[in-house]
């Protein structure tokens, strides 16, 4: 019978061995059977993770649960699975955590500072009962936003967060959510290893992880980065293979689809690093 670890070995392990793990988001059954078979044949743990919005579409957070480990259970899935609520408020994170996902991450960014901490400290003690792993982020990630990125995260908050009990830690480095503009000024590393030397042994996680030039995601692992988000790269994936297959039978497509956001992933799978280690 199919179960979910919370990925906490995991994680620390790809810090510790400066190599990073793919987070990615599942839209529908195609994109969930995808990353598992994707993961199932490079051997690498995957960490598959939804959002509130995908998931109000999905048919709540339970269908996704549900359709996660039903799924696992018919591929004969034989690799680590972590399955994470991504940019949950309050009320989703409780909901999950007492659902039995096995990660979630809090996004309290719009809050005020203490509110938010606060918040984090609650979530962090009802989930880490139930052995259920917790992120946060400092420094709101950006959306879609101009050259100069998204806002840095703050030192000071890395270290209050982390003390605070959670797992891993998202950061604001001036990374963006969606495409990257052209022009982008790239990740700001000088703020990255400052937290990093903060928060030693700390996983420290990549939001939009999509479009980031490979020397830039390579350097940020070397500095401590062990989680990468990735979703738009498999939007654009899947639309392209639906454009490309458009005049096909549905089914086709869907089929086309499911091809193409697997082989993204695995893609991107080998360019962090994972590959293979599933069974280390």
């Amino acid at each position: 019978m199919a179960y979910l670890v919370n990925g906490n070995d995991i994680f620390k392990a790809a810090r510790e061995n400066h190599y990073a793990v793919g987070a990615y988001n599942t839209n529908n059954l195609e994109w969930t059977r995808a990353l598992l078979r994707g993961a199932k044949e490079t051997r690498t743990p995957l960490l598959i993770q939804v959002s509130t919005g995908a998931a109000k579409y999905m048919g709540g957070y339970k269908t996704v649960k549900d359709l996660v480990l039903n799924e696992m259970d018919n591929m004969d899935i034989d690799v680590p699975v972590i399955l994470n609520l991504d940019h949950g408020d309050y009320e989703s994170a409780k909901e999950c955590i007492a659902l039995g996902y096995s990660s979630v991450m809090f996004d309290g960014h719009n809050l005020p500072t203490d509110e938010n901490l606060a918040k984090t400290k609650e979530i962090v003690k009802l989930a880490h009962e139930r052995g259920i792993s917790v992120e946060a982020e400092i420094g709101k990630i950006g959306e879609n936003q101009g050259a100069d990125g998204g806002e840095l995260a703050s030192v000071e908050d890395a270290k209050t967060f982390v003390a605070a009990g959670v797992d891993k830690l998202a950061c604001g480095i001036g990374n963006i959510h969606g495409v990257y503009p052209e022009g982008w000024k790239g990740l700001n590393f000088d703020r990255l290893k400052e937290i990093a030397e903060a928060v030693p042994g700390e996983p420290l996680v990549l939001h939009g992880g999509s479009g980031i030039p490979q020397d830039q995601i390579e350097k940020a692992i070397k500095l401590g980065i062990a989680k990468i988000n990735i979703h738009t790269e498999l939007c654009q994936a899947a639309m392209e293979a639906i454009n490309e297959h458009k005049d096909e039978p549905f089914l086709a497509v869907e089929r086309a689809v499911r091809q193409a956001v697997k082989e993204r992933a695995m893609y991107k799978i080998k360019l962090f690093g994972d590959d293979g280690r599933a069974d280390e």
